[in-house]
């Protein structure tokens, strides 16, 4: 049986020691970018100090990498739910721009986490290629062609305009609403499915 200080087991601590961290890494790389993001900064907004920051992470791009992962999880669940239901090419389209502009926009940290940030900071930059993997296999699967290289190439490039547009949205370069954003990636990505099963 584990022992108890307090109510609480020594890995009940320590989980959350680590959801402290992640939380307080969370908040500066959401809303002031990886610069900010120390293990000095970290343990400070924590209240922890550096020896409970290392019984989680070996150091600072462990940290980022780890609340990357999870915008980017975050994500990923809302596309694969959107994906899932059965509708025409339109209407699936709306429905995954819908849920992942929802998950950038219910918490605006997470769209500089997921889409700004990697832009300057190398680590992020590296460790990002593995999640955009995963939205292109995501966009790839709901393609209508049955040659794998088209459909590699389409969602390739599918993704690299829809990254790019989110992006400038975000940061604000991109003068349209949501629903004008929305509008365009739909009419896009419809087009696109149509094009593939002619």
């Amino acid at each position: 049986m584990a022992r108890t200080y307090g109510g609480t087991t020594m890995a009940d601590r320590k989980a959350h020691r680590r959801r402290t961290l992640l939380d307080v890494g969370t908040e500066l790389l959401g809303t002031k970018g990886t610069a900010a993001v120390t293990v000095r900064s970290v343990c400070r907004a924590a209240k922890l100090t550096d020896r409970y920051f290392y019984e989680s992470f070996a150091g600072r791009e462990e940290l980022i990498t780890a609340v990357f992962d999870e915008v980017a999880e975050l994500a990923a669940t809302a596309l694969r739910a959107a994906v899932a239901i059965q509708a025409p090419p339109p209407d699936l389209a709306r429905a995954a721009v819908d849920a992942f502009l929802g998950v950038l926009t219910d918490d605006p940290r997470r769209g500089r986490i997921l889409l700004l940030e990697p832009l300057t900071d190398p680590v992020l930059s590296a460790h990002a290629g593995d999640a955009m993997r995963l939205f292109e296999a995501l966009i790839g699967s709901q393609l209508p062609t049955t040659d794998p290289v088209r459909a590699q190439l389409t969602a390739t490039a599918l993704l690299g305009a829809l990254t790019h547009l989110f992006t400038r949205w975000l940061d604000g370069s991109l003068p349209a609403t949501r629903a004008q954003l929305t509008d365009f990636c739909v009419a896009m990505l419809a087009n696109s499915a149509t094009a593939d099963r002619s």
